[in-house]
């Protein structure tokens, strides 16, 4: 980009931006950044409920994704334009925070910034319109702390409504009642209380899936199951009354880290060379046996040699496991990982009552069970296809989290669009109490709300605008929990049908879908350098293949 700069007879070009660069500003800039969030929204809302439709996903390796997952749409989508990129790390940040409620807050910040597009072309400035959104996002998460109802840890119904409403906008409705009753039942057992309050590490779940059977067959394991076999024919299958012992090191003779030359001239010489190395494998081994062991989880390799040995002692062992896999075994059998062969003590062993070896689907995996208060433990998933197998773990996973978030947070709200119309009629009074065009921008986040029962109603085949209307006299009349029952196509309350969200979720979405816009608001000049693929395209190409083009 060149400037004139006065000097003389001639001008002198000012050279600012790299050449191929380009510069949009203004009011253009903001249209298409509304634009693109609108069709992201608009890409969501089909998927949103348990009337929504599932999206299928090809990527460039032609690997099929078919959800109605959110979070998983927008992260296997391939998006270009910067704006998009920035509303699927909203759908990150949400994913990642409360693990529910990916789609609503990309539908609601696409209704935000259409909403805004309004106040803009009515000369509201982009600055007003982010202030009366920050308000009304407060003065809703206001209005949703007022009307949400208190949860104890020890309701477990109310936990397992939660956990089945999660589940039944996804392809495992049919079994969620089922693994609703696993979920809450894994969640429970690794809730800890810090202070006054509870909180749950979902690292202590572990999640393995295998595809065979049906999903009917996911069970709750009291311990790990390793997607590993016992590493010798000889050794034993079955250890009853474990004793375990978890080695990060390696049960193999350990290189020099510098170069060495051994002359060997006699057979004597390398017998005896040999010898040695055998000897101290032998010797790992016996240390072992000697601390009491009779299973080894070792995160390294372990030597053939030293596998005969360990068969010969009766000690099962599983070799290369994952880091985190041996975090979690330690929390499940109370033993503490060692590093060192030479400091295995009694008391640094793990307990369990059954160790063993059995064959899911095609594939041996090695099964520790019966761990005494075990704090961590695992969901074994199964289904007929992979692809089913896929869904059920991100179901389970959506199910895990929202369970979480009860307990963490201890409150809850209905579902099928309630509580949205119920803050969007409390907004509207609120807006009436503001100066200047500020209230004009509140009116519109309330108006926004409603984005979420009217896309329920249409995905279940009803009108929504007879929908929005009647929901607003019902809850101008005092029904808080008025919502679209999808499963019936018609307007009923949401809390007696057991239709129920954690509030948590609730929050962020608001929080995160009037960040996402205002910060989308408020850009009005886009600088985008030119692309590095668009130069010499041709020379690089000669340099990687060798050949010229001519």
């Amino acid at each position: 980009m060149a400037v004139g700069v006065p000097g003389g007879t001639a001008t002198q070009p000012v050279i600012i931006l790299k050449e191929g660069s380009k510069r949009v500003r203004g009011r253009e800039t903001q249209s298409s950044n509304i634009m693109v969030a609108k069709v992201i929204a608009e890409t969501m809302k089909s998927s949103l409920g348990p009337r929504g439709m599932d999206k299928m996903l090809v990527d460039s390796f032609g690997d099929i994704v078919i959800t109605n997952d959110g979070a998983t749409i927008l992260k296997e989508m391939d998006v270009e334009h910067p704006v998009a990129k920035m509303l699927v790390e909203v759908a990150k940040a949400q994913d990642e925070e409360v693990g529910d409620g990916t789609t609503t807050a990309v539908v609601l910040a696409g209704e935000l910034l259409a909403k805004a597009e309004e106040l803009i072309e009515k000369e509201v400035h982009p600055t007003i319109i982010i202030e009366g959104y920050k308000k009304a996002a407060l003065k809703a998460l206001d209005i949703l702390d007022n009307i949400a109802v208190k949860v104890e840890l020890s309701d477990r119904d109310a936990l397992l409504k939660v956990a089945k409403t999660a589940m039944l906008s996804k392809l495992v409705a049919e079994e969620a009642d089922y693994l609703s009753s696993v979920v809450v039942d894994a969640v429970t057992r690794v809730v800890e209380k810090k202070g006054d309050k509870w909180t749950v590490d979902l690292d202590n779940i572990k999640i393995e899936k295998k595809e065979g059977q049906s999903i009917h067959d996911t069970k709750l394991v009291d311990g790990i199951v390793l997607d590993k076999e016992v590493v010798h024919p000889d050794m034993p299958k079955l250890v009853r009354d474990a004793k375990i012992a978890l080695v990060d090191a390696s049960l193999e003779i350990e290189k020099t880290e510098f170069d060495a030359k051994l002359n060997i001239e006699t057979p004597e010489q390398m017998k005896a060379f040999m010898k040695q190395e055998e000897d101290m494998l032998r010797d790992m081994v016996e240390k072992i046996a000697a601390s009491g062991a009779n299973v080894v989880l070792c995160q390294k390799g372990i030597d053939d040699l030293a596998q005969y040995f360990l068969a010969k002692k009766g000690i099962l062992a599983v070799r290369r496991i994952k880091k985190s896999d041996m975090d979690k075994l330690a929390k499940a059998t109370g033993g503490r990982v060692i590093t060192r062969i030479d400091e295995l003590r009694p008391e640094d062993l793990g307990r369990a009552k059954l160790v063993e070896e059995r064959r899911v689907g095609e594939d041996k995996m090695v099964f520790i069970e019966g761990c005494e208060n075990p704090k961590s433990l695992t969901i074994l998933i199964r289904g007929g296809t992979q692809r089913i197998v896929d869904e059920a773990e991100r179901s389970i996973k959506d199910a895990i989290n929202v369970v979480k978030d009860v307990i963490v947070e201890g409150k809850i709200v209905a579902g099928g669009g309630s509580p949205e119309i119920e803050t969007a009629l409390k907004l509207r009074d609120f807006a009436k109490t503001l100066p200047g065009k500020e209230q004009l921008a509140v009116e519109k986040f309330a108006e926004a709300l409603e984005i979420v029962p009217s896309q329920l109603a249409e995905n279940a085949g009803m009108d929504p605008i007879e929908t929005i209307v009647t929901l607003s006299a019902k809850h101008k009349e005092g029904n808080t929990w008025y919502g679209v029952n999808v499963v019936e196509g018609k307007l009923d309350d949401m809390m007696k049908l057991n239709v129920l969200d954690p509030l948590l979720v609730k929050k962020q979405t608001i929080k995160s879908a009037m960040e996402a816009a205002s910060m989308i608001l408020k850009i009005d000049d886009i600088i985008a350098a030119s692309k590095l693929e668009e130069k010499g395209g041709g020379k690089k190409k000669e340099e990687e293949t060798g050949e010229s083009e001519d």
